[in-house]
């Protein structure tokens, strides 16, 4: 019988996230989902469903708010604005601020709807439970993720390119890696891409996009998981008046055990 991660710890983490200084939630809460967040103005709502919907390898939605609300079905007692550590506001298109509350940008659209997204950190717990170590983690880090040129099929308003996230895996255990995540499609599932950066148009990967570089050692690959940064890619592409998205690598941490999304 598999014994269920303690509600308890996720939202201790929470409370962590809320009150203590803003940190990548990498490793935190395990056994518990993660989701990356964009909230956008009702208006915009339904061309970032259809975008997501067109786009279901880095936009896997797993919750959708209702106009207004701070509250979601995966962690009820959470409050979106305040337990995610860091948030991003975005004015027509444009990074304008980054705040560990956002309730005061909150209030400045009252019809905000948020989508709540899948996320690679999922799937790390088996992962690591299969002895795969998760580079990142073990540095204390961000995980580096890159802007690539595969472009994202449009919807509406909506455009941009594919983020993807990257972890050095040993190149015996590339395979294994990718049947494990594969298990949890919801949550990005398998690799996009394996080796071979240039071919996603990164130039380099000791430059991220987001997040933070880590140590790639002889005899180890890189993989790429399709993102749930796509969206904040697709915000700075198509300039919508406003939006809050979490800061990269800095999530929402629900009460849904990982386990609830494999197939």
């Amino acid at each position: 019988m598999t014994l269920l991660p303690d509600p308890a710890s996720a939202r201790a983490a929470r409370l962590a996230c809320r009150e203590g200084a803003p940190r990548p939630t990498a490793g935190m809460a395990p056994g518990f989902t993660q989701c990356n967040m964009i909230s956008l103005p009702k208006d915009w709502a339904w061309d970032f469903l259809l975008y997501a919907q067109r786009n279901p390898k880095p936009c896997p939605v797993l919750d959708v708010t209702d106009p207004g609300s701070h509250r979601s079905a995966l962690a009820p007692d959470a409050d979106l604005r305040t337990d995610i550590p860091l948030y991003r506001i975005w004015r027509d298109g444009v990074l304008a601020e980054e705040t560990p509350d956002a309730t005061a940008a909150w209030a400045e659209h009252p019809d905000l709807v948020t989508f709540l997204i899948g996320c690679s950190f999922t799937f790390e717990t088996p992962l690591q439970q299969a002895g795969i170590e998760m580079r990142h983690i073990a540095e204390g880090c961000n995980v580096p993720m890159f802007l690539t040129d595969r472009d994202c099929r449009p919807a509406g308003r909506l455009h941009g390119k594919m983020v993807v996230s990257m972890r050095p895996i040993p190149a015996g255990r590339v395979a294994e890696a990718a049947m494990i995540s594969g298990r949890t499609p919801a949550v990005h599932g398998a690799p996009v891409h394996i080796g071979a950066p240039e071919a996603l148009g990164i130039a380099d990967l000791m430059r991220p996009d987001f997040g933070d570089p880590v140590q790639i050692r002889p005899g180890e690959v890189p993989v790429f998981w399709a993102c749930g940064v796509t969206p904040q890619a697709a915000l700075m592409a198509s300039k919508p008046p406003f939006a809050i998205t979490h800061a990269p690598g800095y999530m929402f941490i629900t009460d849904v055990p990982d386990t609830h999304w494999q197939v």
